[in-house]
């Protein structure tokens, strides 16, 4: 027998309801925040995400999954859904649209990681792009718009964590006094965090590991290497979270793990229970020199990412994993009866209504139990009786009460009933 492989799964039974249900909602919000769809191929360059997310960082250095096509070119499944947003907002000149642009994406994506609770070697993840506006107010409704969606669907204790990174300018003189600063004790940290000391030494700062090591916590604070103008622009985008009533805490040792970020950054956590110390849900911040990176005019950047499956794991099963009621199933007996009712799902499905019947050859009592089974409100009972006499029986399934209904007006009946 063929098996999966090793930290992927297959989406089934209730947590493909959940999966669903999250969908729409995330669609549903992105509607009302006036964000469009959008869809990258699930592999591009290799070039473009080691560019992007950078070659220090853990994706590319340890999870990136790299191949040469038949072609012989280099590239690599997604690990996350930025880089190929900016690609796309490049290579189709959309810098000379009105801006800025707002996007939302939902797809898979690839790590090679180690499988463990909400973690997958492959992966789906839904986020959003805002492409073209460096206000503050961008960079609140795109925090905004996960916490609120958590809220609807039911997470605990909401909370932002957020940083500013400042320009490149302040990084650069924060990460000299970082590297100062660590340099007299390196020794005294994991490997990581050793060989970040080379190559990107703000990542120390996020490190797991050390997280409680009190070198990290006597560490400078990259709030205090900013120009004044960073540190306006930061509190503008603090008054506007208070404006929208959102819960924040500012973590000077939030980083982020990719390259790309620069100014805010943040992170949303919950505090259910089944995610214990890993409960951050969703993330991100702006990039406003990652399309100059990638080969386009200088254009700032912000957006989040979520990871459904850990999101799954945190959402309340009760009310998520059950299926959406059917409007109505319709039970017959004989053959005549059932091309009868083929016909009606088609008109009922045609109209807007869901509805099913019988496929499997089933008695009219293992009918009404499929039809329980599936929560259908209305039942639509067909005998030959009543069909001769163009009438059809509809019958509430929580009331349990019975109309005989006209055959010619069963569709505008069950539409306005259903």
């Amino acid at each position: 027998m063929i098996l999966k492989p090793k930290g992927t799964y297959d989406m089934i039974n209730e947590d493909a309801i959940k999966l669903q249900k999250i969908n729409r909602l995330f669609e549903y919000f992105c509607d009302f925040y006036n964000y469009d769809f959008i869809r990258t191929p699930l592999f591009e360059a290799q070039d473009l995400f080691h560019r992007s997310v950078g070659d220090t960082s853990d994706i590319v250095t340890k999870e990136t999954y790299d191949f040469k096509d038949r072609g012989n070119r280099d590239l690599t499944l997604r690990p996350e859904g930025t880089a190929g947003v900016v690609r796309s907002f490049i290579e189709n000149k959309m810098y000379g649209e009105n801006l800025p642009k707002k996007f939302f994406y939902n797809g898979t994506m690839y790590r090679y990681e180690r499988p463990g609770k909400g973690r997958n070697r492959e992966l789906t993840q839904l986020g959003v792009e805002v492409l073209g506006s460096n206000d503050p107010a961008i960079d609140a409704e795109v925090i905004s718009l996960p916490y609120r969606l958590f809220e609807e669907l039911g997470l605990k204790d909401l909370n932002v964590k957020i940083n500013n990174l400042g320009s490149k300018e302040d990084r650069k003189l924060y990460r000299d006094a970082l590297v100062s600063y660590l340099e007299p004790n390196i020794d005294c940290l994991c490997t990581d965090c050793q060989n970040r000391f080379k190559t990107n030494p703000l990542r120390i700062l996020d490190c797991k590991v050390d997280r409680n090591n009190e070198i990290l916590k006597n560490a400078p604070s990259i709030l205090e290497y900013q120009s004044e103008e960073s540190k306006k622009r930061f509190k503008k985008v603090i008054e506007y979270l208070e404006l929208l009533d959102i819960d924040y805490e500012i973590d000077e040792r939030l980083v982020r793990g990719l390259d790309y970020y620069d100014y805010t950054v943040f992170e949303i956590t919950s505090s259910e229970e089944i995610l214990g110390s890993a409960n951050t849900i969703a993330g991100g911040g702006r990039y406003n020199h990652l399309v100059e990176t990638l080969g386009g005019p200088d254009i700032p950047c912000m957006g989040f990412a979520c990871g459904i499956e850990r999101l799954m794991l945190a959402i309340d099963d009760d009310h998520f994993s059950k299926k959406r009621p059917l409007d109505c199933y319709i039970l017959y007996v004989n053959e005549e009866e059932k091309m009868k009712a083929i016909s009606l799902a088609q008109d009922l499905r045609i109209s807007g209504v869901s509805c099913d019947y019988d496929t499997m050859g089933r008695s009219l009592k293992s009918q009404f139990k499929e039809a329980d089974r599936n929560y259908a409100e209305l039942l639509i009972l067909l005998n030959s009786e009543d069909l001769k006499k163009g009438l059809i029986t509809v019958k509430d399934n929580l009331t349990k009460v019975e109309t005989k209904i006209d055959e010619n007006e069963i569709i505008d009946y069950i539409v306005s009933n259903g």
